[in-house]
């Protein structure tokens, strides 16, 4: 058993450690930039608890179709939304295989629906785009100007993009 509700300040040291364990070197993003992330998007970054504890989180801020947040860029949220932009999730090794995940992605794109946006977009790394692809995304060429902000991951990374509506 699980439950999922917002992040709050005191379980960054949890998503630091969890981020750890899922990401390589390469795509660590620091305890400035994890704080950051979470003071300029609140209503928009989740964890998931279970018995011992915060076992997963997803960080997400409402964007625009076709913009790519650089890794330790800042969320920069536009006037007028038109998508949830999903910038990180991570599941400790522990929770593996209880389908964690998906059911952040889930809690996250609910509330997309209600904020009445028409898309949800991400950049897959490490191999996850078929995971990607089970839950409804599909890899999509980002905006001309932020093509380059692929080559901020340093791994191989795709845009992907789900229509909500």
């Amino acid at each position: 058993m699980f439950s999922i509700r917002l992040m709050q300040q005191r379980d960054i040291p949890a998503v630091l450690a969890i981020q750890l364990e899922a990401y390589s070197a390469d795509l660590q993003e620091s305890a400035a930039v994890i704080g950051a992330r979470l003071a300029s998007a609140p209503d928009h970054a989740w964890v998931a608890e279970d018995e011992e504890g915060v076992c997963a989180y997803l960080f997400a801020y409402q964007s625009q179709l076709g913009k790519v947040t650089p890794l330790d860029g800042d969320f920069e949220i536009p006037d007028r939304p038109d998508c949830l932009y999903l910038h990180d999730l991570a599941v400790a090794r522990r929770a593996a295989g209880r389908r964690i995940g998906p059911a952040l992605v889930h809690e996250a794109l609910g509330q997309a629906h209600r904020q009445q946006l028409r898309f949800s977009a991400l950049v897959s790394v490490q191999e996850s785009s078929e995971f990607w692809s089970r839950l409804g995304y599909s890899p999509r060429r980002p905006d001309p100007d932020h093509l380059e902000h692929l080559g901020s991951y340093q791994v191989p990374a795709t845009y992907m993009v789900c229509a909500l509506q």
